[in-house]
């Protein structure tokens, strides 16, 4: 019998089908930016026809845009996942809790797709599409810090300058520097003590 994960993807459920071409698209949409990116590309990453593409999606503007929003659940589940944790533990304070919250973001950059395809959504603000379903969903991680975390203003702006901190080095990929330039591994070490081995196995995987 043929296993589910080895079934062609035109044996797939379709929700299946739907969440292997975001996948594809978040990679590719990271990768080569909004306007770089083609639909063409999408489809050939993730194993499917062209037009199946356009037919499931219409389009690329409404691909991208399910692409950021599939990345912003993926942000605030890992948000969800740290207040478990740190209930869990016992640990108190504002302070414990964003530590853990900061750790379970710096794990998303295993998936640098997934982080830079938010960077790219950052940068069309001006777009009259994607720049207001950019700031809104900004906005929501920065109301789950300050409403559900219980982070004041500031608190809540120095992690989100933690975070695009840390999507900027994984996008000029720092990581590549690491062994020859000692400000890189100096900046490196200081801002991923324990999660540094995330950014060598992307660098590992995509060479």
């Amino acid at each position: 019998m043929k296993s589910e994960a080895s079934a062609s993807p035109t044996r797939m459920r379709s929700e299946d089908r739907r969440a292997l071409i975001l996948e594809a698209a978040t990679a590719v949409f990271g990768e080569h930016g909004y306007h770089g990116a083609t639909t063409d590309q999408i489809a050939r990453a993730a194993g499917v026809s062209q037009p199946y593409v356009v037919r499931m999606f219409g389009g690329k503007e409404a691909m991208f845009l399910e692409v950021l929003d599939r990345t912003l659940q993926r942000i605030i589940a890992s948000f969800d996942a740290a207040v478990e944790e740190n209930r869990a533990s016992g640990a108190e304070g504002e302070e414990a809790l964003a530590h853990c919250i900061g750790r379970n973001y710096a794990d998303l950059l295993s998936d640098r797709g997934l982080l830079l395809s938010l960077m790219q959504a950052f940068m069309l603000g001006a777009d009259p599409v994607v720049g207001p379903h950019a700031r809104a969903g900004f906005l929501r991680v920065y109301r789950y810090l300050r409403e559900v975390v219980g982070l004041d203003a500031t608190a809540a702006n120095d992690f989100l300058a933690y975070g695009m901190f840390l999507n900027t080095i994984v996008g000029v990929r720092m990581v590549d520097d690491y062994e020859n330039d000692s400000s890189a591994r100096e900046m490196l070490d200081e801002i991923l003590p324990t999660k540094l081995e995330l950014l060598m196995t992307d660098r590992s995987s995509a060479s």
